[in-house]
């Protein structure tokens, strides 16, 4: 399998994971965010699959403005936030999935020959970096949610 596929595969199986923890939540507004993660790893996976026939172009995402307003409405919604320990350790096997998904963008960037392949690896790297970054803020949300939207004013997700 090449790096391409290997990489297809890989967006596929987020995809996968996303979508299948979307349908586990109870909470709407998690539910929309590993909605639009799944959508993301789409997203990434067809930037691929055109780099090789053309020039791939992917756009920067506003996942984490995106995941703000969400918090933004579970907060003022006064919904139940009612987590278990478990959700946690899925949510620390995504984030897991992410950095690995980004090592593997920034090794190949530098393996790769083609100028645009190196820049768009660059940016997959970056996007799962994000992720990451947002599956933490989910982590820290479902480890004590009264306090985390106690701060939401404070907004986690500015400090990216």
């Amino acid at each position: 399998m090449d790096i391409f596929e290997y990489a297809i595969q890989m967006e596929k199986d987020g995809e996968a994971y996303y979508r299948q923890l979307a349908q586990q939540r109870a909470n709407k507004g998690l539910k929309n965010i590993f909605t639009m993660l799944a959508e993301e790893e789409v997203k990434h996976r067809k930037a691929l699959e055109a780099m090789q026939t053309e020039v791939p172009h992917i756009t920067e995402t506003s996942i984490l403005s995106d995941a703000e307003n969400i918090f933004v409405q579970i907060k003022e919604s006064g919904e139940s936030v009612d987590f278990n320990i478990r959700q946690t350790e899925l949510y620390k096997k995504a984030q897991s999935i992410e950095k690995k998904s980004r090592d593997f963008y920034l090794e190949k960037a530098d393996q790769v020959t083609e100028e645009y392949q190196k820049e768009l690896f660059l940016k997959l790297a970056e996007e799962e970096k994000k992720h990451y970054f947002l599956l933490d803020n989910i982590i820290e949300f479902v480890s004590r949610p009264e306090q985390w939207l106690e701060n939401a004013e404070f907004f986690h997700l500015e400090e990216y």
